[in-house]
């Protein structure tokens, strides 16, 4: 039988205690470099509520001093649209996703919600009138994405926000844009997108020339296909450009592209449209 010295495996314990925690440090050490980056300890901490920097640094040198911070709401929501007013730097509207519409009357400083009394929340598209800032119109229900809340048509307001009244298109579900001629506040133009989950007739391109007294389709492709975006050539508001998008939400994925998407122009104020 052999005979192990107790002194000496003492000995040899302690130093695999020593090599052991030695190994843990530095796997430690490693991971938190890891976790942070090789470079960490050279970059200055930003400091609590400073903003984002987002300032174009090979861009237009008018730009390069730009910083993007959060102006509010902070209970708006996720938002794609926003409008103001030309020839005035403080009123400014913008349509939250699942919040409604909101408005700011001094640089954004402040925000007042006013679509709070309505059915709906979705907010797909704002427009105000350039020709009578106090007409808006709101096209209710975002386009399309994987947690969207449709919306129920068309909404105008003649008092800059504070009443609306629907004036239509309550089964397009889903708005692309709103825009209005800016000559003639009684012709708009609205890209309505359709039910995202499936098919329906009530999506396209739709004008109407009466303040939304009636809507004509100027645009369709079938029943799959919704149209997303519109917009006027900025030098003459007979001259539209549209596009149509093939695209469908389904409980376990998303489907689009196909026939039906395509991007078309009109030269005559919708009346009639060319694929391009």
């Amino acid at each position: 039988m052999r005979t192990v010295d107790a002194g000496q495996c003492s000995t040899k314990f302690l130093w695999g205690c020593v090599i052991v925690a030695m190994l843990a440090g530095a796997a430690g050490a490693q991971k938190k470099e890891d976790a942070v980056g090789p470079h960490a300890s050279m970059q200055p901490a930003r400091p609590a509520g400073s903003t984002s920097d987002f300032a174009l640094v090979d861009g237009d040198p008018l730009f390069k001093g730009m910083k993007y911070r959060l102006i509010g709401p902070f209970r708006g929501g996720r938002s794609l649209t926003v409008a103001g007013i030309p020839g005035d730097p403080t009123t400014y509207f913008f349509g939250a996703t699942a919040g409604g519409v909101w408005k700011s009357t001094d640089g954004a400083n402040t925000w007042t919600p006013l679509f709070d009394k309505e059915k709906v929340s979705a907010i797909g598209s704002v427009a105000v009138a350039t020709s009578d800032p106090n007409i808006l119109y709101v096209g209710t229900g975002e386009a399309i994405r994987g947690n969207i809340s449709h919306g129920n048509g068309i909404y105008k307001s003649l008092d800059g926000g504070k009443t609306w009244k629907n004036v239509g298109l309550r089964d397009s579900r889903a708005i692309g844009k709103v825009i209005i001629n800016p000559k003639n506040c009684d012709v708009v133009f609205v890209a309505a997108f359709g039910h995202p989950y499936g098919p329906n007739t009530e999506r396209g391109v739709f004008r109407t020339i009466d303040g939304g007294k009636s809507w004509e389709k100027v645009l369709y492709k079938d029943d799959m296909s919704g149209a997303i975006d519109v917009a006027f050539d900025p030098r003459n508001p007979n001259i539209l450009f549209a596009s149509l998008w093939q695209a469908q939400r389904l409980p376990w994925g998303f489907s689009d592209g196909g026939p039906g998407s395509g991007l078309y122009r009109s030269v005559d104020g919708g009346s009639t449209t060319i694929a391009i």
